[in-house]
């Protein structure tokens, strides 16, 4: 799925570098390590046992591997992979995912996708986690990219793959500075491609992390309550849910915040069908 992604932003003409876990450390929250040599192969063996703690595809030294949690990868892509490649800069922004397996709700504490896009607005970096649900996606090697391109798995990744280019377009496509308010990110999830086989098919929908009829978020499509991202996701139709989060806590931002990012994505909104 990443490895779709980054070829979709690269076609897009943007300047990518991939920093990614060694294996797959999903569930893992926020947590941290220093990176260690690897005692097992890399995921699908595109490394040996053995191989150093952090490495690189020796045909593109941008596609990178960290053995530790996705929050180190990130922060291992900020601060030692972004300079080496963008002339001692910072990353302008930080794509993590689109993940196998939907992360909504509570489930945002534990997700290791979310807390990459924490670690990243947390260094400084605007970022926004895109997850896609699982199953029916597994996880595959991205060798099945070219060995089986009519797999559902690999239809779903170059969907979800332009989705999310059309959703970074528009929002670092919106003019002024900052690109996200300090210290937040966004949560992005998708439904299935199962009824919705083209990126055309899908819409998007602001919404909240967790439910809460007694707050007052920022007023669209009529009300000042935001629909909950797992509502979102479940309704019927191809709508893809928007949940502007605090990096720290990782709750749902105030109405003001939720107001800056809103009016960023304007155009790529609709409204959720009553």
């Amino acid at each position: 799925m990443i490895r779709a992604q980054n070829d979709a932003l690269k076609e897009a003409g943007y300047d990518v570098v991939l920093s990614c876990p060694a294996v797959n450390k999903s569930g893992t929250g926020s947590s941290t390590a220093a990176p260690t040599v690897l005692q097992t192969p890399c995921e699908f063996d595109t490394c040996p046992a053995g191989s150093p703690a952090v490495g690189f595809n020796e045909s593109d030294p941008r596609l990178n591997y960290v053995n530790a949690f996705p929050a180190d990868a990130a922060s291992f892509g900020i601060q030692t992979l972004a300079p080496k490649f963008f002339d001692g800069t910072a990353p302008d922004f930080v794509v993590a995912g689109p993940n196998v397996g939907n992360n909504l709700g509570p489930t945002v504490l534990i997700s290791g996708t979310v807390g990459a896009a924490c670690e990243a607005a947390l260094e400084g970096i605007p970022s926004v986690a895109f997850s896609s649900p699982s199953p029916p996606l597994t996880q595959v090697s991205y060798t099945t990219l070219e060995s089986d391109p009519s797999s559902a798995d690999t239809l779903s990744a170059f969907v979800y793959a332009s989705l999310t280019t059309t959703f970074v377009n528009t929002l670092l496509g919106a003019g002024c500075d900052p690109i996200l308010p300090k210290g937040i990110s966004v949560n992005v999830n998708y439904p299935s491609t199962a009824n919705c086989s083209s990126s055309e098919d899908f819409k998007w929908v602001f919404s909240r992390i967790n439910a809460d009829s007694s707050a007052t978020d920022v007023e669209t499509c009529g009300s000042t309550h935001l629909p909950a991202e797992s509502a979102v996701v479940a309704h019927a139709g191809c709508f893809s849910s928007v949940s502007v989060f605090n990096a720290s806590t990782k709750a749902d931002v105030d109405a003001d915040t939720q107001a800056f990012v809103l009016n960023k994505l304007s155009g790529l909104l609709t409204c959720l069908p009553h």
